[in-house]
């Protein structure tokens, strides 16, 4: 059976990019592998084996063109509300909480904030399918 292991984004601005991811989840470099031209930084926490891989291309210049086939990463917290006061304390500007419904039943509460590089990250309400 397969593993989901990382996800990879390409980032403009490793320290910056290592700072919100810090700050915002408590992802912490488990490696960093610098290599001619480019360098991978895998990012960790202990809740969890999933990583989130940085790839930072050392000669580009210009911020990268998100997309429009690009959805989001999501993170699960024990506290919704809490942590986004948190978030909104910190200036990263969170936005409001929402909540879907599916038959009658509110099967997600979430709400989103963006990194440094446009990325929509989804922060959820863990329960549920959202462990």
């Amino acid at each position: 059976m397969a593993k989901a292991i990382h996800s990879m984004i390409r980032v403009l601005d490793e320290q910056r990019s290592l700072a919100f991811y810090d700050m915002a989840f408590g992802l912490r470099v488990a490696e960093r592998l610098a290599f001619e031209g480019f360098t991978l930084v895998y990012l960790s926490n202990g809740d969890g084996e999933f990583e989130l891989e940085l790839t930072v291309n050392h000669d580009r210049t210009e911020p990268y063109v998100i997309g429009d086939g690009y959805g989001h990463l999501a993170f699960s917290v024990d506290d919704l509300e809490a942590e986004r006061a948190r978030f909104e304390s910190l200036g990263l500007g969170p936005t409001p909480l929402k909540e879907l419904k599916f038959e009658g039943k509110p099967p997600a509460r979430f709400f989103f904030v963006q990194d440094p590089d446009g990325y929509k990250i989804e922060v959820l309400q863990r329960g549920g399918r959202y462990k």
